[in-house]
């Protein structure tokens, strides 16, 4: 017996609601702030907390850095603002929705 989506009623191998919802997100933001012992973190915020966990884990896979997801937030060790966006569109995320804005916080 064939695995049945339950979001969407189709085949599991046919079923693109995973692929949906990434393209659902709203606005990504990915910013760069100093944390502790002026220690400098990227942040990127705009995930779906559906994904969060899988996408934290692919970007500290990629990015060969350490860091976390708390409260709906991503935070990275070292400074990738210019590394996330490619790695966010190899996920399947939509380009247009990723914004990097400049240094937030001090």
């Amino acid at each position: 017996m064939a695995d049945i989506c339950n979001k969407c009623g189709m085949l599991k191998d046919l079923c693109v609601c995973e692929i949906l919802d990434k393209q659902g997100v709203a606005k990504i933001k990915i910013y760069t702030t100093k944390k502790k012992f002026k220690k400098l973190v990227t942040i990127v915020e705009g995930i779906d907390s559906a994904q969060i966990d899988q996408t934290t884990r692919e970007l500290k896979h990629k990015l060969a850095c350490g860091g976390s997801a708390k409260e709906g937030v991503i935070i990275l060790q070292g400074d990738h603002k210019k590394k996330i966006p490619a790695v966010l569109k190899a996920l399947g995320y939509l380009p247009e929705s990723i914004e990097v804005s400049d240094r937030f916080g001090g």
